[in-house]
């Protein structure tokens, strides 16, 4: 099985414009064979948390039905991060594109506390299946919460990829609980970040993969969008870098 992080610099607040780089980026993991490809935390909007009420959506917004029939034609799995909508309000989350089956929907369920003006939990999903690999998810801050990545890991699953918007202040912190996280579950661990400026913040990129002793294998550079693949049965890495635009 080969799973993909991307590495994007999203366009603030245009949902259309960062749905085509993602259809750009999904063509060069889907050229490589990649079975999975799972995009930074809210990747369809940039991480503007005071934009996030107005730009909420839902899974079956039209917008969205390119990215399924990508999924559909090239039996690949897409996780993408967008805000939604919910009785209680909106919360951060990653709308599942899978092949000619329903879309799922995974929302952030512990928050950090400056996200709380803006956002309201959400539900976790259950581990996901595919090629007979189960794959845990986490989205930023989770990473950091013990009771969230036990739960995550619990269920027998062989890879923990987190989706995440971590800035050049925040990523140093979260490669290393990463790491531990890898070592000490035994799996195999992978970040998706963002580049560029959103909410007054450089993000830091490093986009990752470690392997099941907490060991860096892989990882991209601060500045520019890229992916990184790993083969969970042979640990080959293909990593591409794409120069992004000032």
């Amino acid at each position: 099985m080969k799973i993909c992080v991307a590495q994007t610099q999203p366009v603030t607040g245009d949902i259309q414009s960062n749905i085509d780089g993602h259809k750009k980026m999904i063509d060069v993991a889907t050229s490589h064979g990649a079975d999975v490809i799972i995009f930074p935390e809210l990747s369809l909007t940039g991480y503007e948390p005071s934009l996030a009420r107005a730009l909420a959506t839902n899974q079956d917004d039209k917008r969205f039905e390119g990215l399924q029939q990508i999924s559909d034609n090239c039996q690949i799995t897409i996780g993408a991060g967008v805000p939604t909508k919910n009785e209680s309000g909106t919360s951060i989350s990653m709308i599942l594109f899978q092949p000619r089956a329903s879309k799922l929907v995974y929302s952030k369920k512990y928050l950090h506390a400056d996200e709380f003006p803006f956002f309201v939990s959400g539900q976790n999903l259950t581990n996901l299946s595919i090629c007979n690999t189960t794959i845990a998810l986490a989205i930023c801050y989770e990473i950091s919460v013990g009771e969230h990545t036990d739960n995550a890991l619990k269920g027998g699953a062989r890879v923990y990829i987190a989706s995440v918007a971590k800035s050049t202040s925040g990523i140093d912190k979260a490669l290393k609980t990463l790491s531990e996280t890898g070592n000490k579950y035994s799996v195999t661990v992978m970040m998706s970040n963002c580049v560029g400026y959103s909410d007054g913040s450089q993000w830091g990129g490093k986009s990752s993969v470690w392997n099941n002793k907490g060991e860096l294998m892989g990882q991209l550079d601060a500045y520019n969008e890229g992916i990184i693949i790993i083969d969970t049965e042979t640990q080959e890495l293909i990593k591409t870098q794409f120069e992004t635009p000032d």
